[in-house]
Formats: C-alpha cells, structure tokens, sequence
C-alpha cells in the first residue's frame, strides 16, 4: 500500500531498493516531487560545510532533525550532517 506521505512513489521506491533509509528516500523524492524545489539541480553548488558558519550548520541540522545541534562544535556538525 502506498505511503499518502510520499509524493513520488516512484522515486522513493527506486532509492529504497539502492538502500537509502526510509527517510531519506522520502525526503528525496518529495523534494523532487515539489516544482518548488530542483534538488537536481542544486547538486554540487552549495559551498563545502567547512566554509559554512556555525549557524548556517545548525540551521541546517535544524532542517533534517539532528538532536543536540545547539550544543554541537562546528566539526561535530559537520560529522553529523555528512552521517545523516
């Protein structure tokens, strides 16, 4: 049965039988479902995490969920947005 949540079954699938995590499959796939967002073509623009600012990273391990973010130093930040 389908996941309602999931806006592109299709690629969500695909990416869960290359092994992606549930959550991250889903993240994927709905990105690229919103005509929003190009994650496509976001690839390989965005500077490398070293040259983003302590508050750059937490907002962006705000963004995908990472726990004790605020008490993190800039390389454990790091680390935990390259493992999630």
């Amino acid at each position: 049965m389908p996941n309602p949540s999931i806006k592109d079954e299709d690629t969500y699938q695909a990416l869960r039988d290359k092994g992606a995590s549930k959550e991250k499959a889903a993240r994927i796939a709905n990105a690229q479902a919103n005509t929003d967002m190009h994650p496509s073509e976001k690839g390989g623009q965005a500077a490398p995490y070293e040259d983003w600012t302590v508050e750059d990273l937490r907002e962006r391990a705000k963004e995908i969920g990472i726990e004790g973010r605020w008490a993190m130093k800039k390389d454990e930040l790091i680390e935990a947005l390259r493992v999630h």
